[in-house]
């Protein structure tokens, strides 16, 4: 097992809502590594503060379709709510972040199952 992590059950994944999310308004948080991303996720729209900022401008992420998780508990980051997390593969040390998306005929709201 990689990184020696627990296993976890499937009713313990089932209780993740995953989310497809699309970036409708994505802006660098000053002084920070962080980006404020406003999601669409259907029938809300979330906000989102992502540690991308480095490897990712707001015009790279206008109009993508991202994995979201739905139901993480909000946060307040350096004093901006986050109201989810965006998925991104490569997250390791001295790993560049690729974030997680899905094909164009996905609509913003869908289960990721």
């Amino acid at each position: 097992m990689a990184g020696e992590k627990a296993y976890i059950t499937i009713d313990e994944f089932a209780r993740i809502d995953l989310r497809v999310g699309k970036v409708v308004e994505a802006e660098r948080i000053p002084g920070t590594r962080l980006l404020k991303l406003v999601v669409d996720l259907g029938s809300e729209k979330r906000q989102i503060i992502s540690g991308i900022a480095e490897y990712y401008s707001p015009e790279d992420l206008l109009g993508k379709k991202v994995v979201v998780v739905a139901n993480l508990k909000p946060k307040k980051i350096r004093g901006y709510l986050s109201e989810g997390m965006i998925l991104a593969a490569g997250c390791e040390k001295n790993q560049r972040p690729v974030l997680v998306t899905v094909g164009d005929e996905a609509e913003p709201g869908w289960k990721i199952c």
